[in-house]
């Protein structure tokens, strides 16, 4: 397998339009990255530029620390998987999946035993002999990365490779996909707009926007420490709730008010970046997740609490969304537990936040000012501190 290096990599059309900007990004070997953000962020055009199917303008791009700038495609050991599969009709799936190797002048012998282990890790055996019309979307799709499978190849690219599948057959793809990872234990760049596609899949996400990369991290800290409120709108579904704010500082305690609504945050907020924010507008995000309507913790919380209009209720069996309205103007999401939620359309109910669970960001800039998991990480030290 293999590790990647892109050094300040750019990318710029005719005309000064430029589709990715100083891209740097250093992967191990073994990774599974995702690329992830909307349309015409960049993300396959960085793909391609890897594969060699674009040319790099500017920057430098490794592999196993040989530059591959003005390699070939086809020297460049790579295997990639398309969205539309690109099979040949008129070949069978055996075929298919041999046909690189047939360029190459592997052995015969050598091409068969490729093709039936792929077909096996895939569980394709039985359609070796079938043409791509007979197959379903989700076959064809085991086929294409079959293809890539027995060409052994140090690195897999993979451009949106889902996105033509049902709902239901994406989820098994994803699951399938991974575990073909953790089988081959190989190098994969994966590229998505699916946000639930890259929490679930990826090592490390590189979320990307307007050709730059905003935050790359694992899951886990891209959902609990976004940098910017772009991360944290793009990660997570239903996205997080935007509220502009004002910071208020009255002792040891810190509230952000908004709406005729003053909520008192967690003690772990009381910290300098913050305090010295005293008066000034915010952008005061929640996760819907962070919200709730349990009357027991609403009572037990007054301070943290606020009413709403409930506009719609979504019941989806294990939670519930409400789609609640403050002040008949801010429009907020909650995801919540149907066993104890009785919110009901057009009623009033009482909504109490998760003070530890929320993140702030400067109203200007849109940078992280402090996040949940750092303000409690914070106090744990502090605490710590103390002994």
């Amino acid at each position: 397998m293999a590790s990647l290096s892109l050094q300040h990599v750019f990318k710029k059309y005719d005309g000064g339009v430029v589709a990715v900007s100083d891209f740097c990004l250093e992967i191990s070997d073994k990774e599974f990255i995702i690329l992830v953000g909307p349309s015409g962020c960049g993300k396959s055009t960085t793909l391609r530029m890897i594969a060699g199917l674009e040319d790099i303008s500017e920057g430098e791009i490794y592999i196993d620390d040989r530059l591959i700038n003005d390699v070939l495609p086809k020297d460049r050991d790579i295997a990639m998987v398309f969205q539309n599969y690109a099979l040949y009709p008129h070949m069978t799936v055996f075929d298919n999946m041999a046909f690189g190797l047939k360029l190459r002048k592997v052995e015969r012998g050598e091409i068969k035993r490729r093709v039936q282990e792929a077909a096996k890790i895939l569980e394709i055996e039985h359609l070796l002999d079938r043409k791509p019309k007979a197959l379903s979307g989700g076959q064809r799709q085991r086929v294409a990365l079959g293809r890539a499978i027995v060409r052994d190849p140090k690195v897999f690219l993979m451009d949106e490779p889902l996105s033509n599948l049902d709902a239901k057959l994406r989820v098994q793809m994803r699951v399938e996909i991974t575990k073909l990872h953790q089988r081959l234990q190989t190098t994969i760049i994966y590229v998505t707009h699916d946000q639930t596609e890259a929490m679930t899949m990826g090592t490390r996400i590189v979320v990307m926007k307007d050709g730059f990369i905003q935050q790359v991290d694992s899951p886990t800290e891209l959902y609990d420490n976004p940098v910017n409120t772009f991360v944290a709108g793009f990660i997570g579904m239903p996205p997080m709730n935007f509220i502009n704010a004002t910071i208020n500082v009255e002792g040891d305690d810190v509230y952000v008010a908004f709406e005729n609504t003053s909520i008192k945050l967690a003690p772990s907020y009381c910290v300098p970046e913050v305090i010295e924010r005293d008066g000034t507008e915010v952008i005061f995000g929640i996760r819907p997740e962070a919200l709730t309507d349990d009357g027991t913790y609403v009572s037990m919380h007054p301070e943290a609490a606020f009413s709403a209009d409930v506009d719609v209720v979504e019941m989806l069996g294990a939670e519930t969304y409400l789609y609640v309205t403050v002040n008949g103007s801010l429009p907020l999401t909650a995801r919540v537990d149907p066993t104890t939620s009785e919110s009901r359309v057009g009623e009033v109910v009482d909504i109490a936040v998760d003070t530890n669970r929320v993140h702030l960001f400067d109203k200007d800039t849109e940078q992280s000012i402090i996040s949940c998991s750092t303000a409690n990480t914070k106090n744990l030290y502090e605490e710590d501190a103390q002994f």
